[in-house]
């Protein structure tokens, strides 16, 4: 059931007068409500502006683009990066350069939409194996094109991240990779680099990475990350040409926050380290080491956290007849007396 609130959803929604904690969403370092983060970004909407409608490639051009682009190629371990107003954008982007006569696109299980350019006509494979053997019947076949293999790095099922154990039986030395890390960015890695060096390391021909910085970065953009060459073409498409940027007030609060996501991230780890000590191994969730989620397929156990006063994301995802999407998340924002009303709610459930 929907439910409306009207205020940022942190450690604590309230919903019809009455509070509830709140173990959803996507805030993991739980920065959009942080004072000291707000106080940074308002700080640089007096310099920069609430935003900035004109296109990169302007005659008059702010250097933050650039700063911030450099934070993050190094943060991650890319040559290049460039980014874009949502990392929706950035996927279809990416989508949309690819999608030529010279590539075949293929989709591993549990895509997102937002690498996907025609819904409709396009759908994911439901396992690596019946993957592996269609990308290598196609290459067998006449004239082949290059595969490119669009995945989510994390898509909550395990199968990807951490090990991508499931990419290493496909012919990646004459494949393409575009990895969308949306939910890992920020967050995974002892900098809160992401995957793109995991996945640098294996035998890929080509690697491109994009992912909105809204989740674990808490500005509203998206960025694309792969090798100078390539960036430097995406940077001449008209999509990119033609739209406006990310808020250059946000750029800069990505630059300045450095150490404020590193102690946020440092608070995150503890909170997931006590929640997998105290919950125990009796409850069987689906989590991926090092990432703060925990996702189920139970809706008694969904009812029994809300007739407790925990709210959780559950909801039909990507549309309304997909099945439902129940996870609970943990944030930097969670207080130890937070996962632990937590805790002793889940034990209790019977």
């Amino acid at each position: 059931m929907a439910v409306y609130i009207d205020s940022f959803p942190g450690r604590e929604i309230n919903i019809n007068g009455k509070p509830y904690l709140y173990f959803g969403g996507t805030s993991y370092l739980g920065l959009q409500d942080l004072p000291e983060f707000q106080e940074l970004f308002i700080d640089n909407i007096r310099k920069y502006g609430t935003g900035y409608s004109a296109s990169r490639k302007s005659n008059v051009r702010f250097p933050i683009f650039d700063d911030a682009e450099n934070y993050l190629a190094d943060l991650v371990g890319s040559e290049r990066c460039i980014t874009l107003s949502s990392g929706y954008l950035a996927g279809q982007f990416i989508a949309e350069y690819l999608q030529t006569k010279k590539y075949k696109a293929f989709y591993a299980p549990n895509t997102h939409s937002a690498l996907l350019r025609n819904c409709t006509q396009h759908k994911n494979y439901v396992t690596y194996a019946s993957l592996n053997i269609a990308v290598r019947n196609y290459l067998n076949g006449p004239n082949p094109k290059i595969p490119v293999l669009y995945l989510d790095a994390i898509d909550f099922s395990g199968g990807n991240y951490p090990n991508f154990e499931s990419l290493k039986i496909l012919p990646l030395k004459k494949m393409i990779l575009v990895a969308d890390d949306s939910h890992g960015i920020g967050i995974v890695g002892e900098n809160g680099q992401g995957i793109f060096n995991t996945l640098q390391k294996l035998p890929i021909k080509t690697l491109f990475v994009c992912c909105s910085l809204g989740k674990g970065l808490g500005i509203q953009a998206g960025a694309v990350f792969g090798n100078s060459e390539d960036l430097s073409q995406l940077e001449s498409a008209h999509l990119y040409v033609g739209s406006s940027p990310a808020s250059p007030a946000a750029m800069a609060t990505l630059v300045q926050a450095d150490k404020l996501y590193n102690q946020r991230r440092s608070i995150l780890r503890q909170n997931l380290g006590y929640f997998l000590k105290e919950v125990g191994s009796d409850v069987k969730f689906r989590h991926m080491e090092g990432h703060p989620t925990f996702s189920f397929q139970n809706e008694l156990l969904v009812t029994h956290l809300e007739k407790h006063g925990i709210i959780i994301t559950n909801f039909n995802y990507p549309n309304e007849n997909s099945k439902i999407t129940s996870r609970i998340v943990l944030s930097a924002s969670h207080t130890i007396q937070d996962i632990n009303t937590l805790c002793n709610t889940i034990k209790s459930f019977s």
